[in-house]
């Protein structure tokens, strides 16, 4: 009996802390995991943290602070995630250190999301300390990694642990600096960020996983999706509530639902992953997907704004609240179509999601609500002609 408890005891402690060795790329069946839900759903509270402040900045008219702020805030959102998703595609080892490295990068998510609103007004020590969270634990979780391997692995593991806290660093310095200094010295930082992984990859890869990237990017982009369709949910009903605006609002509804579904649609109509074979493919398509994240949490901002417009709260022109959504909508069809789905396809295919980009753009004029349901409109006509090109007998993309 003794030799069985023991030898369940000595189990147990396996499983209980392991050593962080490289997965598989062949590894099949390689799905998200439950904490990695949950890590991205608390993430999407600092998304909505900084739509929600682009929505206010953008209805009362700051657009240069407001889209400045929004970018800067969504890249440190944008980048600790990325970070943590393929650092866990390859070293995920499920285990008790690495799970309370993870809620304390969840942790940091939160600090960071509650300090957004400072962030957008000048003050970022609340932002940077939230950021600086979940970075030194991405350290930790690389030094794991070091300590566990040999040869390659080591190294690289190495290179980012030191890349990612010589940069942490310097965030710490920038506090300190004069405001009208900060600036430039954030573009610098955040370019020394985006370096990082290329300078600790640039001889040996990490073994991360196409399908599971590709999966945890494609969750991503819904539950930001689905942000959007919460936030201008919200914001009609609060104008129904208040103002009854029935017949200004429907417009506004209906063309951003059409554009919400067809935006799930156009990112999911074909599997990407078997597109990412190479690091410089994944770093382009990784990289690429700010743009993709920011566009899709900027629609559902925008439709706030619209909304806000129509019941006389925004202090901007039709068009510039019907520009609010039709930008963002415009951007996001480019970078999906950029980055996959224009991979495979052929003829008017290839051109369908550049020139439907072009035709929302030309819905700004319309302005107001007329211009979001015309956006909408056309996002649906795109995924109707896409349908019809890909199921169409005889034809191939």
């Amino acid at each position: 009996m003794s030799e069985w408890s023991n030898a369940n005891v000595d189990a147990g402690r396996e499983r209980a802390v392991r050593r962080m060795l490289p997965r598989s790329r062949d590894e099949a069946h390689r799905a998200s995991t439950p904490l990695e839900l949950f890590f991205d759903l608390c993430f999407v509270v600092a998304v909505a943290q900084a739509g929600s402040h682009l929505a206010h900045s953008l209805a009362e008219g700051h657009w240069g602070s407001g889209v400045g702020g929004y970018l800067f805030a969504f890249f440190a959102i944008w980048w600790a995630w990325m970070n943590f998703t393929w650092f866990a595609s390859a070293y995920d080892t499920d285990d008790v250190p690495y799970r309370i490295a993870t809620l304390v990068q969840i942790t940091g998510a939160l600090i960071l999301a509650a300090g957004i609103p400072q962030l957008l007004q000048g003050h970022l020590a609340v932002g940077v300390l939230g950021y600086l969270v979940m970075r030194c634990a991405l350290v930790v979780q690389w030094l794991r990694v070091a300590a566990s391997n040999e040869g390659e692995q080591r190294v690289m593991a190495l290179r980012y642990a030191r890349g990612i806290a010589a940069v942490q660093v310097c965030w710490v310095v920038l506090l300190f600096l004069p405001h009208g200094a900060r600036l430039p010295v954030i573009l610098l930082l955040i370019a020394a960020e985006l370096s990082v992984p290329v300078y600790a990859e640039r001889r040996w890869s990490t073994p991360w996983h196409a399908e599971h990237i590709a999966e945890r990017y494609g969750l991503f982009t819904l539950i930001v999706l689905g942000e959007s369709v919460s936030a201008a949910t919200i914001a009609v009903q609060t104008a129904l509530d208040e103002h009854g605006a029935l017949r200004e609002l429907l417009p506004i509804a209906g063309g951003g639902l059409l554009i919400c579904f067809s935006a799930w649609w156009i990112y999911f109509a074909r599997p990407v992953h078997e597109y990412l074979q190479s690091n410089r493919q994944a770093f382009v398509w990784g990289y690429g997907h700010y743009l993709v994240l920011l566009s899709a949490a900027a629609i559902g901002a925008g439709l706030e704004v619209g909304v806000e417009h129509a019941v006389g709260k925004a202090e901007i022109s039709r068009q510039a609240a019907a520009a609010a959504v039709t930008l963002p909508t415009a951007l996001y069809l480019v970078t999906v179509w950029a980055l996959h789905a224009r991979h495979g396809k052929h003829g008017i295919g290839q051109l369908l999601l550049p020139v439907s980009a072009l035709a929302v753009l030309a819905t700004t004029f319309l302005g107001g609500g007329s211009g979001v349901l015309g956006a909408g409109l056309v996002c649906a006509a795109t995924v109707a002609l896409g349908v019809f090109l890909q199921y169409r007998p005889g034809t191939a993309e």
